[in-house]
């Protein structure tokens, strides 16, 4: 067991995983396997008829065994960490934090969603005279800008509630929805400002506009005269608004100090191309440098509370360590989702992506970045460890003290002027300063290019969830976010930075196929629609693919498969899940696959070829839909709004069901069974059930669109009748 001190006493330690000795041993096995199943291969291509067949299905194997190594290397040395936040010195020592919250769509992101998440980190238990939140609005709304006025306004309350009454659920929208606690005299009160603030600022979103009746502050009013006839998302100036002042605000007793609540819209302009959220964090960046400069960040999606007010607590036991600070770039919090069905149905908690990968990433270098829950040093911002980038003003260099208040007309109109649409011309910001440019996945990119530049990280998981978020409720929501990340993935894996060449370079073999896994998450999609079609299309016309069960090399595939599926269920269920949520991560990975993938594949290189162009659409936060959250809770697959991208999903599902059906009945009429072909027909048709459901038994919103199911008919017909003639 690792252990890290400061003075003499234990911050924290690092526990090796005992199954990691395993997974090595195993490893050794595997690849033994995956060497004989390639000596197969080849053999069967020299000796065999020239067909496409066993070239597909070698190239299908070449790439699940480098996606199995990148995993196998993800196993070779996971780590479990312990914190004891309880050591650190006393609260008057701690390093300012800032907060970085992110949204861009007050329609898709509710303003009240993003009010419960600035008040559950104002909340946090931290000297409150040491926390500004930033809330960065790349949409340019004024109705964010009166939501946030409201929130400065009622945390003079709650503020003050949740620390003498020792509230852990900081979020006011959880803290009254649930019933875990008893409800006296002030809650009720406070229950009721807070509903009357929820509906003035609901009014105001519904009516598209904050009309002069509901700004109660003077200070306030001129602000939204700034949203003119000429103001769009797209096209206006940089606006930044000190809500809340924490050198002079107080709650209404004068016994508590408030935050700092600052809210920052940077300048758009249609003739300036502008970088996502990537952009708007390096906006907050230097905003927050010129107003605070605090030596640690937070960065937080606009939906992901927090749920744990001594998070930040656990983060200083290795952000303030000696030891490793010097070259400690960030500590990553999982991210975690409430409302989550009992079994995960979508799989959105992504358990693999954002703890059971985590845990062996820490083994090496650190975790990588996931774009929310991550505390920073701001310095890892500007350079390698050893070689700090100077900035191009003073007042953003990271060692600098702020002497200034965050009111002074001097820091504000430089703050203003840091946050120009053109500032970042001509300067290092987005290639070696600051959220690194270059993906729609800029956050994941950005860790990663701390780590080549020698950074590490560190991977923290309390009991008690950190940050909790709201997760998709619709399979199209949970598959069309995964298509962008797969399309931001594949830009920089494929580009100069990619991390088999750049990435092993400079990080070592493990780490850069650690990064590989999601880096190459596109290339999913070649084995698992060359598994899903091809095979059975040949058992439809009577023709082996797979040796029979007579065969030795048979025993070989089921080993092969078995023993990767039964690794995968171990760390799943050791990690605190459970055996039927494992059935649907499995099961929607392989959707995933062919639709997330596929489809980011084909626009990826539609955009390579300038036929098409991509951008980052918000994900949908807003859960209004009863039926559609309905059918969530009894786990019944709600496929929202018609798409394309269901097609080969279910011509899929259409394919293997006859392959299963056909094989079935020549088993029965001429005693011929093609054992592993049907299999993995069975396999796959089991896996699809809840698509049979939704294309024949469903009169719902939310089953499969009958355009989808007559496309996937046609062209299930068109595949077969093609293997006919190409197996002829």
């Amino acid at each position: 067991m690792e252990k890290h001190s400061v003075g003499g006493t234990t911050l924290h330690t690092c526990h090796p995983c005992r199954r990691s000795i395993l997974h090595r041993i195993y490893a050794v096995i595997h690849i033994c396997g995956v060497v004989a199943l390639m000596y197969h291969h080849v053999n069967s291509f020299l000796t065999a008829k020239t067909s496409l067949v066993t070239p597909l299905l070698l190239l299908s194997d070449v790439v699940l065994a480098f996606m199995w190594a990148t995993s196998a290397s993800i196993r070779f040395n996971q780590v479990h960490r312990s914190e004891y936040p309880e050591k650190l010195a006393k609260p008057e020592d701690f390093p300012k934090l800032d907060v970085f919250i992110c949204t861009a769509d007050p329609y898709k992101e509710p303003p009240i969603m993003v009010v419960n998440t600035a008040l559950s980190v104002m909340a946090f238990d931290y000297p409150p005279n040491k926390i500004s939140v930033y809330v960065s609005d790349d949409g340019g709304s004024s109705l964010t800008l009166f939501a946030l006025m409201e929130a400065a306004k009622f945390s003079k309350h709650w503020l003050p509630f949740c620390k003498k009454n020792n509230v852990q659920d900081r979020s006011p929208e959880v803290y009254f929805s649930s019933n875990s606690h008893t409800w006296d005299e002030e809650a009720k009160n406070l229950k009721m400002i807070y509903d009357d603030m929820k509906s003035r600022v609901e009014h105001v979103v519904d009516s598209g506009k904050v009309d002069a009746e509901f700004i109660t502050c003077d200070h306030f009013r001129g602000v939204f005269e700034l949203w003119t006839h000429t103001f769009t998302r797209h096209e206006h100036p940089a606006i930044i608004q000190v809500l809340q002042n924490s050198e002079i605000d107080t709650d209404d007793t004068k016994q508590y100090t408030m935050p700092n609540l600052i809210y920052v819209s940077r300048e758009k302009s249609k003739a300036v191309p502008h970088h996502y959220k990537g952009g708007a964090l390096n906006t907050l960046l230097r905003v927050s440098a010129v107003m605070t400069n605090s030596p640690v960040i937070l960065t937080l999606d606009c939906d992901m509370y927090s749920n744990n007010p001594s998070t930040p607590l656990r983060a200083l036991c290795y952000l303030e360590d000696p030891k490793i600070k010097s070259s400690l770039a960030f500590v990553q919090f999982p991210q975690k989702f409430q409302g989550i069905s009992k079994n995960d149905i979508y799989a959105c908690e992504y358990k693999r992506l954002f703890e059971i990968n985590m845990i062996g990433f820490d083994g090496q270098m650190g975790p990588c970045h996931v774009g929310t829950g991550c505390f920073f040093h701001r310095r890892a911002f500007y350079g390698p460890p050893s070689n700090l980038i100077e900035p191009e003003i003073d007042e953003l260099n990271p060692n600098r003290n702020v002497n200034n208040s965050i009111k002074d007309q001097n820091v504000l109109a430089l703050a203003h002027s840091v946050a120009g649409c053109n500032y970042e011309h001509n300067t290092y910001w987005g290639s070696k300063t600051g959220f690194r440019y270059g993906s729609l996945v800029e956050d994941y990119y950005t860790g990663y290019r701390l780590h080549c530049e020698g950074w590490r990280s560190k991977f923290c998981i309390p009991k008690r969830i950190a940050f909790c978020g709201d997760a998709p409720k619709s399979l199209i929501d949970v598959v069309s976010q995964q298509k962008r990340w797969a399309i931001g993935l594949l830009e920089f894996s494929i580009s100069r930075y990619s991390p088999i060449t750049y990435g092993v370079k400079h990080m070592g073999l493990l780490m850069g196929l650690c990064y590989s896994q999601n880096a190459f998450w596109v290339s999913w999609s070649i084995p698992l629609l060359v598994y899903g079609f091809l095979p059975q299309i040949v058992l439809i016309h009577g023709v082996s693919v797979f040796p029979k069960a007579s065969n030795p090399w048979f025993w070989l595939y089921i080993f092969l498969f078995l023993g990767a599926y039964a690794q995968d269920l171990v760390d799943f269920v050791l990690e605190g899940g459970s055996y039927r949520g494992w059935w649907n991560d499995q099961r929607m990975w392989m959707i995933r696959g062919i639709t997330s993938f596929f489809s980011g594949l084909i626009e990826f290189t539609l955009k390579t070829l300038n036929l098409s162009t991509h951008g980052f659409n918000v994900t949908s936060k807003a859960n209004d839909n009863e039926e559609q959250i309905k059918r969530y809770e009894q786990e019944i697959f709600d496929f929202g709004s018609p798409s394309l991208i269901f097609l080969t999903m279910t011509t899929v599902a259409i394919v293997n069901l006859i392959a299963l059906v056909w094989g079935l009945y020549c088993v029965f009429t001429s005693g011929e069974a093609l054992v592993l072909e049907l299999m993995l027909a069975s396999f796959v048709v089991v896996n699809c059930l809840p698509i049979y459901e939704a294309m024949a038994l469903r009169k719902d919103e939310g089953k499969l669109p009958k355009r989808t199911c007559f496309l996937a008919w046609i062209l299930t017909f068109v595949l077969i009748v093609s293997g006919y003639f190409f197996l002829k």
